[in-house]
């Protein structure tokens, strides 16, 4: 009982404003731009390192204590912050010290980039002791844990922001600004995904993996060997959930899931090693396929493809559909009734020059080779800003939860047969009167 209130009240909760927090949107407040603040990394491999070097690049951020359990990471990390200017962070690693690096007093923020598992409990650990969180997709890997990250996050009054960076792709930024603007009428299906072909990344050079292999491949492989559900949502369903207004006048309330068998790699791995090869044999769980369908409570459907074993080109599979239009990214093309010739496709580049983000328009040059096109500038800076200026993150620990709890859900409904399942509500009932903090337009 005392969670549901706590849900429902966290928007007006006086804690926040004990805290110096607004949860008012994010493009409103603004005035503390002179303002360094401190943060701490939780994980500093591949992807952890990409988001430290893009932070050392700003002069508003001190970076004060890193972790990551691997000698070589931790001390590349410590090298790059010293290098860049700064006093020598303290590092630690045990991956327990976590707990300490929390507790820290001078550190107002924490990026998470460690491997999945590790995400929920850091992230909870982080705003249990008041540090703001940025923390690496997904954010939980079962309905329970995105419970917990929204229970933490109202009881404490720390936002928690799932770091998705194709939010802020320069592409879906502008068809966000054609959805709100009437372009596509009323919205009706959407798709999207992630396709992928990541069998070089999850298996060495030796086609191994597990724990000592190599980066990626120490972790990621295992979850395909042991669970059967769409296992990475969250980079197509972001962008998606901006154009229906999910959590902000709109819900997800049913999913059902379908899976193929699993033939991907083993046959990657018979391909590059032969059929005798030590893992030609092992029992993989994922899907080669994973299809999802999602329902929302005003009416649209969306569909999200997993698609990330067998060989093909990286595509995220936009779509987006309207009484008065469609947008494919795989084509770049846009039909838009009164503007474009019947049953005719357009090029979309017109249209991507006419409802351009102004925040791209406003920081592209330092946006520029900051990562996976620009994007990882965006999501950083809206993390940082966020801090400084003590305002709720323009993703907030709703989007995180719903985002994230595909994964467990659609894994749910593949075990019952493709059975639909019904979506919880994280807010609680607040998505009738939630208003849209994700502005494409905003400052930061």
């Amino acid at each position: 009982m005392s969670n549901e209130i706590n849900r429902k009240d966290f928007l007006k909760t006086t804690a926040l404003t004990g805290l110096g927090l607004s949860m008012a949107p994010f493009s409103i407040l603004r005035g503390n731009d002179d303002r360094t603040i401190s943060l701490g990394f939780l994980g500093v491999g591949a992807r952890g390192s990409s988001h430290l070097r893009g932070i050392l690049n700003r002069d508003d951020v001190e970076v004060k204590a890193i972790l990551d359990p691997k000698e070589k990471n931790l001390k590349q990390a410590l090298d790059l912050v010293e290098d860049a200017g700064q006093d020598r962070p303290e590092g630690y690693s045990q991956k327990e010290d976590y707990k300490k690096l929390c507790k820290r007093d001078d550190l107002d923020g924490v990026i998470i980039a460690s491997p999945w598992k590790f995400h929920t409990p850091q992230a909870i650990a982080a705003m249990e002791n008041g540090k703001y969180v940025g923390v690496e997709v997904p954010a939980a890997l079962t309905v329970e844990d995105c419970w917990d990250l929204v229970e933490t996050s109202e009881r404490t009054g720390m936002p928690c922001m799932m770091l998705e960076n194709v939010c802020y792709r320069r592409d879906v930024m502008a068809v966000l600004n054609m959805v709100r603007e009437g372009l596509f009428g009323e919205m009706i299906h959407a798709r999207c995904g992630y396709q992928h072909d990541l069998t070089p990344f999850m298996l060495n050079k030796d086609l191994d993996f597990g724990p000592g292999t190599g980066s990626v491949s120490s972790w990621r492989a295992e979850h395909y060997r042991k669970r059967n559900g769409d296992l990475y949502p969250t980079h197509g369903i972001g962008p998606v959930a901006h154009w229906l207004d999910i959590n902000r006048g709109n819900r997800f309330v049913k999913l059902s899931s379908n899976a193929t068998k699993a033939k991907g790699l083993e046959s990657h791995i018979k391909y590059h090693g032969g059929e005798d090869h030590p893992n030609a044999d092992v029992d993989w769980k994922t899907g080669d396929i994973i299809t999802t369908t999602l329902t929302t409570s005003n009416g649209e459907t969306i569909i999200v493809t997993l698609d990330t074993t067998l060989p093909r080109p990286y595509s995220l599979g936009f779509r987006a559909q309207g009484t008065n239009g469609i947008w494919q990214k795989d084509n770049d093309s846009i039909h838009i009734r009164g503007r474009s010739e019947p049953h005719r496709w357009e090029d979309f580049e017109k249209y991507q020059d006419e409802f351009d983000a102004e925040l791209w328009k406003r920081y592209e040059r330092e946006a520029e080779g900051a990562g996976h096109g620009g994007m990882d500038y965006f999501v950083r800076n809206a993390f940082v800003e966020s801090i400084k200026n003590q305002t709720q993150t323009p993703q907030d620990v709703y989007d995180a939860a719903a985002w994230s709890a595909i994964f467990p859900l659609s894994e749910d409904s593949i075990a019952q047969g493709g059975e639909p399942v019904e979506f919880p509500d994280f807010t609680s009932g607040e998505w009738l009167d939630n208003k849209q903090i994700f502005d494409p337009n905003g400052e930061y």
